[in-house]
């Protein structure tokens, strides 16, 4: 199910060793963690306006441009992907107050 996922880890790791002027990832990672958070910043506030549109193709496009990012992020951090879906996994079967609970929060 994740295939995807590596796949795309896999590309953003080759890219970021890029030349910053001939790949947009490596410009990303060239400028810093800030300058990615605030594309994700950016992306989460046109998923979000997306969906208050109601336009579902709008939304899934909105959508991969988020979730991109935020792969880039975890690259620039040196997270995998499955370090995530790990913790998706983790959480599984249990209610959202009982992980909550948990955490503490």
């Amino acid at each position: 199910m994740s295939t995807i996922l590596a796949q795309l880890e896999e590309v953003l790791e080759q890219r970021r060793s890029a030349d910053a002027a001939s790949s947009y990832v490596a410009s990303l990672h060239a400028k810093g963690l800030d300058a990615i958070l605030k594309k994700i910043g950016e992306e989460a506030t046109e998923t979000v306006l997306a969906a208050k549109d109601g336009e579902p193709a709008q939304v899934v496009h909105e959508t991969a441009d988020l979730w991109f990012h935020c792969m880039v992020m975890l690259s620039h951090l040196e997270i995998g992907h499955q370090q995530v879906l790990d913790e998706l996994q983790r959480r599984f079967g249990l209610s959202g107050l009982a992980e909550k609970a948990q955490r503490g929060k």
